[in-house]
């Protein structure tokens, strides 16, 4: 059984891509594991449950290596994790298939690059960063700016129970976190 693997960063970023690539690789949509958060670590609710559904003879196909993980060691592991049980991968954008021993060798090469490339990425972000910040350009990210008055008044409301604290979050705008954290300033 083909089984396919999809994962992007957020909520907000859009899966589509990957999902039209799998189908034209013949995935059906049945079996597609869909994660929405960073590749960071290996602790995903879709990628636990295809692990866990795989079985021998099955293939997992990811449109890219960095989908199914950000760092060598992680992808190594999931694909030894994979063999144990007798199923294949194939990372359709590096051409990878790892029933070959060629195959193997590329996949950790493939990896150490995707590796290299994210670490790299991330290094010019703090450099560049580090740069705005002496020449006063780069000051992070802005405080949420609120009314204060309708603040204070939607934050008695909810103190006096006439309002729940989700509607309160609603009225001004801010998330729970922000919300929490305002109070606390407000009566420290």
């Amino acid at each position: 059984m083909l089984l396919g693997y999809v994962r992007v960063s957020t909520v907000e970023q859009n899966e589509a891509r990957q999902i039209e690539a799998l189908k034209q690789k013949g995935v059906n949509p049945e079996n597609f594991f869909i994660d929405k958060q960073s590749g960071k670590n290996t602790d995903r609710p879709a990628l636990k449950e295809m692990l866990a559904f795989v079985r021998r003879g099955d293939c997992v196909v990811t449109e890219s290596i960095s989908r199914i993980a950000r760092n060598t060691k992680d992808l190594l592991n999931i694909v030894e994790q994979l063999q144990c049980k007798g199923v294949e991968f194939v990372s359709m954008k590096e051409s990878l298939d790892t029933t070959t021993p060629q195959g193997k060798f590329m996949l950790t090469i493939f990896a150490a690059m995707a590796e290299l490339e994210r670490d790299s990425i991330l290094q010019r972000q703090r450099e560049g960063i580090e740069v705005a910040k002496a020449e006063g350009k780069y000051k992070g990210r802005q405080p949420i700016q609120i009314d204060k008055s309708l603040f204070e008044s939607t934050v008695a409301d909810w103190r006096a129970g006439q309002i729940t604290a989700r509607k309160a979050m609603e009225i001004v705008g801010l998330k729970p976190n922000t919300f929490y954290r305002r109070i606390k300033e407000l009566n420290p």
